[in-house]
């Protein structure tokens, strides 16, 4: 099984960035946690502050993949752009978020690529990505 995972804006900062929200661990650190948890599945990263190239990373994820898990992070209020993408593909993609964003400001409890995705993960921390896994193996 192949896996994508992609995260959006930010991301790359996990670790550093609101600990108190977003955790203390990288996700580097993470991802070496899931590949040893998940070694029959092909994990394969990218993150982007970029939107155009988290729609190109999803786009060429079809035909390659069994599933993306995809943290759009704050694209996820405002991309009708990556919801496109993930309705004009065939792979599955699991809308992923550490912090619960129904419980944060406002313009967070709308997602623009719920409906788009096979389902949505939130609240959990890091381990959302695992639940996300999960979802794919089961």
């Amino acid at each position: 099984m192949n896996i994508l995972i992609i995260n959006g804006p930010n991301l790359n900062l996990l670790g550093k960035r609101e600990p108190g929200i977003y955790g203390s661990e990288t996700f580097e650190n993470y991802l070496s946690q899931l590949r040893t948890q998940f070694k029959d599945i092909n994990i394969d990263y990218c993150q982007s502050n970029i939107e155009g190239e988290i729609i190109d990373a999803i786009q060429a994820a079809d035909g390659k993949y069994d599933g993306v898990l995809l943290n759009a992070g704050g694209y996820t209020h405002t991309s009708v752009a990556i919801a496109d993408a993930i309705g004009s593909v065939s792979v599955p993609v699991v809308e992923i978020h550490i912090s619960c964003i129904l419980a944060r400001e406002a313009f967070r409890h709308v997602s623009l690529i719920a409906p788009k995705c096979k389902g949505s993960i939130m609240g959990f921390g890091l381990d959302s990505y695992r639940l996300g896994l999960l979802s794919f193996v089961k």
